[in-house]
Parts: structure tokens; C-alpha cells; sequence
């Protein structure tokens, strides 16, 4: 059947559209107006984890209007798990009582000119052990546009026991089967008629980069999960090198949530997280408290200069060009012509770096801007030689 679908798409790609737009088969590409940029916004998960009510949700969504966050571009609300109830006779998916009234909830989060984003699984329950989506995937696509949701985090989680049923461990059928179960929900949300960003959270298994967007997925989880320290951070975020082929408009890698502002790294080390999720056009999705930020932690969060090449129109994900010890040089194109470069020290002491610009694609004499010290540097050539990168730090470069 799968295959079947794919080839009658394929072949009306050859009559109708371009050879890119067939690359990902006319019938499963994700939709270039859904996350045409990196989706950003808020997760539940990272700070409160179980305790997640409707009040919490309100509360989010008040802080991101009165913080400034909203307008910086953070739209998406999402309650990650621990929201589910029961099912009614007829298999109608229930919030439980922590949400009283899913939909009244999306029409105030909407009220605030944001978005409403929900957490499932395709295994019959979710990590925390709530009801999972398993058998009833139109059923709960068909609620969730009832209620107003524009995002869904799909968490293969406790699906794991049945990819092992059906697929032992021969990793040709673990993919086959991961993407049935994906493709699945896709379709069903797109049976809606409702846009619905496609969040697939399945840990970076069997290189979902490679055929995540093959199955409608807006953007897919390259790793496990992050935690609140440098060392998770950087294994991750550096971890992406060589995966920017596979991102571009309509769908992204994703190597998790942001943990800026929850208190395990310093300003310095935070500042590498939003710099290395900007560079690798990661979706910028928040998981501190909003409601407890420090002016540091919003500085951080609300950069324009950063954020705004995170959401570069042209879409092409950086990766790195040069290092040298724990020194690493990340370019990515911008458009317009231009470049964000970022020096990163990843040891712990203050280093200096000259590096050859021409490893960022840069010929001939170039103007570079320092974007978090807010400094124009003036005109280079050839080679620039860097103020000292703090430890664990990073200077961000835009060249024009």
C-alpha cells in the first residue's frame, strides 16, 4: 500500500511539479507554509514536567505576551505529557481535570496571538504512562482541530514494546515500521483540513533526518533527550555536524528544547545554546519558568540578531568549517548574501583563534558584526583574529 501511494505521487510530481518538490513525494511533503521557518515558542516538559495544569498554560502564555517573547517570535504554547484523561465509549480522547476545557484553553492561548501546541504517543500510552494515541490516531487528529491545536510533539516512547514485537532488532524494519506509525498520524492531521505542525520526537533512531520529512514530519529529534547542563548541551549541539543537507524550509532538525534560564549553565554557556540552536536553524523552543526570568536569561532569549538568523528566510542549517583543539568555527549562509559565523571554545579557559575567512565561504573584504556585543568590527580580509571566546563561550559574527 505504502509503496504503492508513494509511486502514484511520484508520478504526479513528474507531471505537474519540479524535481525538488518530487524529492520528498507529491503526497507526504511537508507544507512550506507550515514551519517555514524553525518553529519557536514554549515546552512544558523541561521545568514542570507532571505539574502542568490549565493554569500553568494561561500563565506561559500571559508571560510571553508581557515579556516581550511573543513579539520576538516565540508563538507556540505547547503542554508536553501528563494532560490525557480517559476515553469516552466511542474512544473520544479527555483532557483530565488538571484541563477542564481543552478548547476554552486554545481560545485563550489564540486570544494572545499565540499558538496551542499538544503531546502524544502512536504506543498505547505516553512516557508518564497517560493515554497514547495507538488505534485511535484519526479519532485524536479529528479532537485536537476540534479544539484548536496548531502543534503536535508525537513521542514514539512507549511504542518501543510493539517496534520490538513487529521488528525484533533488524534495523531496516524498525525504520518500516516508524514510519508507518508516523505517516499515519500525518495523514490523519491532514485529513483535518487544520495545519498542524508535526513535531516526531523518536531520539535521532535510525537517522530520522534521512526520511523524516518523507513522512510529513515538520521537524524531527536528531538526539535524546537534553538536560540542563553544559556538557548535555554541547554533546548535542555540536553533535549536528554534517545533518544540515538534510533541513530546510518546512522541515528541521531538531536537537531539543532550550534549557536557557533553568539554572544548571552559566550566562556564557547559555549564550553557546542559543547560539549553536541558531546556527544549526534548530527550532528555538523556551523551557525555563517565564514567569522567574532574570533580565540576563531574557537577554539571552530575545537577541533579534540571533534569533533573526535562526529564522533566516533562506533556510539552510550552518555546520562546521574549521577547528582547531576545542576551538570550532560554525558558518551558515544567510540571505541577502551574507554569513553568521560563530567561534566556539569549548575548553575551560579564555582562548583567542585566527581563522581563515574563506573556511566561511568568504572571499575578498568583508564587514563583520559582533552580534552579542552589539560591536561593529569594521572591514577584514583574508583572515580574522578573534577578542579572547570565554570559557565555555562563543562570539557570533554576521559578515555582510
Amino acid at each position: 500500500m505504502r509503496i504503492s501511494r508513494l509511486l502514484g505521487g511520484l508520478l504526479l510530481c513528474a507531471a505537474v511539479v519540479t524535481a525538488l518538490d518530487c524529492s520528498l513525494g507529491a503526497q507526504t511533503q511537508p507544507s512550506k507554509m507550515l514551519a517555514a521557518t524553525p518553529p519557536m515558542g514554549w515546552n512544558s516538559w523541561n521545568h514542570f514536567a507532571d505539574k502542568v495544569d490549565d493554569k500553568t498554560i494561561r500563565a506561559a502564555a500571559d508571560a510571553l505576551v508581557s515579556s516581550g517573547m511573543r513579539d520576538a517570535g516565540y508563538v507556540y504554547v505547547n503542554i508536553d505529557d501528563t494532560w490525557q484523561g480517559t476515553r469516552d465509549a466511542d474512544g473520544t480522547i479527555r483532557a483530565n481535570a488538571k484541563f477542564p476545557d481543552m478548547k476554552a484553553l486554545a481560545d485563550y492561548v489564540h486570544s494572545k496571538g499565540l499558538k496551542l501546541g499538544i503531546y502524544s504517543s502512536p504506543g498505547a500510552k505516553t512516557c508518564a504512562g497517560f493515554e497514547g494515541s495507538l488505534g485511535h490516531e484519526e479519532q485524536d487528529a479529528r479532537t485536537y482541530a476540534a479544539w484548536g491545536v496548531d502543534y503536535l510533539k508525537y513521542d514514539l516512547c512507549s511504542y518501543t514494546k510493539e517496534l520490538r514485537e513487529r521488528a525484533g532488532r533488524d534495523p531496516v524494519k524498525n525504520q518500516q515500521v516508524m514510519e508507518e506509525v508516523y505517516l499515519k498520524m500525518h495523514d490523519a492531521l491532514a485529513k483535518t483540513g487544520r495545519p498542524i505542525v508535526l513535531s516526531l520526537c523518536q531520539y535521532g533512531w535510525q537517522a530520522v533526518w534521512r526520511w523524516g520529512a518523507h513522512v510529513g514530519g515538520n521537524l524531527w529529534r536528531t538526539t535524546g533527550d537534553i538536560e540542563d547542563k553544559y556538557a548535555s548541551m554541547a554533546a548535542i549541539g555540536f553533535g549536528q555536524a554534517g545533518l544540515s543537507k538534510y533541513a530546510g524550509p518546512g522541515h528541521w532538525n531538531d536537537p531539543d528544547m532550550l534549557e536557557v534560564g533553568n539554572g544548571g549553565m552559566n550566562a556564557n554557556e547559555y549564550r553557546t545554546h542559543m547560539t549553536l540552536w541558531a546556527m544549526l536553524a534548530a527550532p528555538l523552543l523556551a523551557g525555563n519558568d517565564l514567569a522567574a526570568m532574570t533580565p540576563e536569561t531574557l537577554s539571552i532569549l530575545t537577541n533579534h540578531d540571533v534569533i533573526a538568523i535562526d529564522q533566516d528566510a533562506l533556510g539552510r542549517q550552518g555546520d562546521r568549517v574549521a577547528a582547531e583543539g576545542p576551538l570550532e568555527v560554525w558558518a551558515r549562509p544567510l540571505a541577502g548574501g551574507g554569513t553568521a559565523i560563530a567561534i566556539f571554545n569549548r575548553w575551560t579557559m579564555p582562548l583567542t583563534m585566527t581563522f581563515d575567512l574563506k573556511d566561511a565561504g568568504i572571499h575578498g573584504s568583508v564587514h563583520l558584526e559582533d552580534l552579542w556585543a552589539k560591536k561593529d568590527l569594521g572591514s577584514f580580509k583574508g583572515s580574522y583574529t578573534t577578542a579572547l571566546v570565554p570559557p565555555h563561550g562563543v562570539i557570533l559574527l554576521r559578515a555582510q
